[in-house]
């Protein structure tokens, strides 16, 4: 027998600690918004909603909800962390408050919160979070409801919930729209991609016509009305299109040499066993905008694959249509791969209050989807503006264990009150950095 040693040192746990602030990370979030003016720009959006001036402001309660969302938070109670930790975050506003802010968001609320999402996106980007590469991914992603809900529905993939429809800036990971849709709700409905599109590009603090605006999507966005739009807006585009058995057959007759080495998702390099090709001449593309290219792909499969009937010659293909034209078709081709960052940006953003709808009513669901990208916003701002090396990459999981959830102390000093986290703390001197560079953003009103 071997004699085992504890592991842990043996403590004495007590609760009479005073001065103790847990999720203290996440103030850092609050005084970003403040920074950026979000915070007083949501107050002015907010402020019709309200008949009386007594109460709290519903501004200030958008902001807490989205800083609850962004540390973790997944129903309108988990405000009691902020709420019980006044020292910290202020006088948080009670659950049905925010359940009444919620409710109150409607056509015209959610009109001027935009324009206060626009404008502190505009403030961000002054201060170095413009990436100087505009590319706009358009996706729709399911969101299953475990109850009955307004709007809930069957999906096509056998479930029940939500299909809500998003867009996302590819450079930065900003969540720029969103809407809220049933479950039953097509993929490829032209009037919400339109929606969304032009809700987009409002956040943008670029002009398509000064510069190239680029709109990302997989299949659903092939429609007529869709790409119209894009040309109407003038913005680019490019977006999946189907693979036909017909197409497939076509594709396999296309000689070799035609075929050019396909390039990693960096660009950079050339990725074995992948090869593009252009195939505008084995597409009919007369009905779409004019310059509408066709563009492929073959790549051998990965061990294990499970093969489709496209899967001809030993390869699987991949196509994809686009306005622009630049002659590197490769690097085309590499660009609406890219799209795969969307999926990852949905993962994020489901973990970011889109993954669960508090509600039974669809106007409020609505509303916390709002809230929802108001929070990745604030991830988004919080890597891009306050943190460096691998932080500026991190997921909003990450964040949340390294910097967010860090627990500190406030004590108070010659009328001063100082947080103060643990020295030895991995992630301490990043946290104090990150705060200073929040608040050295002059503060706008």
């Amino acid at each position: 027998m071997v004699k085992r040693n504890r592991h842990h040192p043996r403590i004495l746990v007590t609760a009479d600690g005073r001065d103790i602030v847990s999720h203290a990370g996440s103030r850092l979030l609050a005084d970003l918004a403040e920074g950026l003016g979000l915070s007083g720009r949501l107050s002015e959006a907010m402020a019709p909603t309200k008949r009386r001036r007594r109460g709290h402001d519903r501004g200030e309660v958008l902001v807490d909800l989205a800083v609850m969302v962004a540390g973790g938070g997944e129903a309108v109670s988990d405000l009691a962390v902020l709420r019980n930790q006044p020292t910290l975050f202020g006088e948080v506003a009670s659950n049905p408050t925010a359940w009444r802010t919620l409710e109150a968001i409607d056509e015209d609320a959610l009109a001027r919160i935009a324009m206060a999402r626009a404008a502190a996106r505009a403030t961000a980007w002054e201060h170095g979070a413009d990436p100087g590469f505009y590319v706009v991914d358009i996706d729709a992603t399911l969101v299953t409801s475990h109850s009955e809900k307004q709007g809930a529905a069957p999906n096509y993939k056998r479930g029940y919930g939500f299909h809500p429809l998003v867009a996302f800036l590819d450079a930065t990971g900003e969540a720029l729209a969103g809407l809220l849709r049933p479950g039953n709700a097509a993929p490829n409905t032209v009037k919400d991609h339109l929606v969304v599109l032009d809700q987009a590009l409002f956040q943008l603090p670029v002009d398509p016509t000064e510069q190239d605006v680029i709109v990302r999507a997989d299949s659903a966005g092939l429609t007529h009305g869709f790409l119209d739009h894009c040309r109407e807006r003038q913005v680019r585009f490019i977006v999946g299109h189907d693979l036909t058995r017909s197409l497939a057959r076509a594709l396999v007759t296309v000689p070799d040499e035609r075929w050019i080495p396909a390039l990693s998702p960096d660009g950079v390099e050339e990725r074995e066993g992948a090869e593009v090709v252009e195939v505008t001449d084995l597409i009919d593309l007369t009905s779409w905008p004019e310059g509408t290219r066709a563009i492929a792909r073959r790549e051998e499969p990965h061990a294990g694959a499970q093969l489709s009937f496209t899967d001809l010659d030993g390869h699987r293909f991949q196509v994809c249509v686009t306005d622009l034209s630049d002659p590197d078709i490769a690097y085309l081709e590499a660009l609406y791969r890219g799209r795969g960052r969307a999926e990852r940006r949905i993962c994020d953003g489901k973990d970011t209050g889109m993954g669960k709808f508090p509600s039974e009513s669809f106007a409020i669901n609505s509303s916390w989807l709002v809230v929802s990208l108001i929070a990745q916003d604030l991830l988004a701002w919080t890597r891009l503006l306050c943190l460096d090396g691998d932080l500026r990459r991190a997921e909003p999981k990450r964040l949340r264990y390294c910097l967010l959830h860090a627990a500190g102390t406030i004590t108070r000093s010659g009328r001063r009150t100082r947080l103060r986290f643990a020295a030895t703390w991995p992630w301490a001197n990043e946290l104090v950095t990150a705060f200073s560079r929040a608040r050295a953003i002059p503060l706008r009103r």
